[in-house]
């Protein structure tokens, strides 16, 4: 079975590494190079980095769909299959046209639902109780191709995004094994997707993790949780950007204004929402380190009364 695997972040290196223990991969598509960290030293794709473990080869167009020298060479690839995860560009319809059995893609979400960039923020943000993931046939739109199989996971209280995307980047491995296979054999009827059911996950952004307190505590609770390990949820405290990690729902908020700090412990910051309140356990001030609230004011105090912007 010959692949021909596009992806590029941590998500997608499971699936890759399960695609090169179960199959002949003989090329990795990934993005180009970029500056990372504070240095803005060139660094390689999650993706590339694993690919060049197996010396496999690979390509690195700027933008695929303009470059018609290597969607020549993939043709004479002649792949049985494409498979793509997180790869972060438009396949037009001439690559789509290329494998024998056809391009499927690996999303992190229970199709229909939550189609577009960010599926797993977007589910936790919402307060679903279950996510998944989805092998699907590409087609020319937006995560919209035929399903094939799903696979369903159980959303805790106190599960951030960064711990569904690590639950969902093992399980979706498995998952794309299981469809290579099944497709190979002709077990698998797709099914099309129902439009009306779908909502779009829009890409993440520094705005909209400024809390609004004036909102239910269950919806600030969801969207610390969300935008966990990034972009991470903040407010601010005496002109400072507190970021918050962690966080629940604590009581009946009465007759307190929302954003008001009620009570301060070893416990965590009490702050009034729009119906209960929020108790914050897990914070980060500028230039200062990730910690419990309770190891913050071991140096630290934090005022009560106070009213968070």
């Amino acid at each position: 079975m010959k692949i021909v695997f596009m992806g590029t972040p941590e998500f997608a290196v499971p699936t890759l590494k399960a695609c090169i223990e179960n199959f002949d991969v003989t090329a990795v598509f990934t993005q180009p190079d970029k500056p990372k960290g504070r240095g803005k030293k060139v660094g390689y794709s999650e993706v590339k980095e694993e690919a060049l473990k197996h010396n496999i080869e690979i390509f690195q167009p700027i933008k695929l769909k303009e470059d018609k020298e290597t969607i020549e060479k993939l043709k004479e690839m002649a792949p049985d299959f494409i498979i793509v995860v997180a790869y972060g560009q438009i396949l037009p319809k001439e690559v789509l046209d290329i494998p024998k059995c056809g391009c499927i893609n690996l999303h992190a979400s229970l199709l229909p639902k939550y189609r577009g960039a960010a599926p797993i923020n977007w589910c936790i943000i919402n307060g679903d109780k279950y996510s998944g993931n989805t092998t699907m046939l590409m087609d020319v739109g937006l995560d919209t191709g035929d399903i094939l199989l799903q696979s369903k996971v159980e959303i805790t209280d106190t599960m951030t995004a960064g711990q569904l995307h690590d639950i969902l980047m093992v399980d979706g491995a498995e998952l794309m094994v299981k469809t290579i296979k099944a497709m190979s054999n002709n077990e698998i009827t797709p099914i099309k997707q129902k439009d009306s059911e779908s909502c779009y996950a829009s890409m993440l952004n520094k705005e909209m993790a400024h809390i609004q307190w004036e909102k239910r505590a269950a919806d600030i609770v969801n969207l610390v949780r969300g935008l966990n390990p990034w972009p991470v949820a903040f407010s601010k405290y005496q002109d400072k950007a507190m970021k918050i990690f962690a966080a629940e729902v604590k009581g009946v908020n009465k007759d307190e204004k929302p954003g008001t700090i009620v009570k301060v412990s070893k416990e965590g910051i009490l702050v009034a929402a729009l119906d209960n309140y929020v108790l914050i356990k897990e914070v980060q001030f500028p230039n200062g380190k990730r910690m419990s609230v309770e190891s913050f004011l071991n140096g630290n105090s934090i005022e009560e009364g106070i009213i968070l912007e």
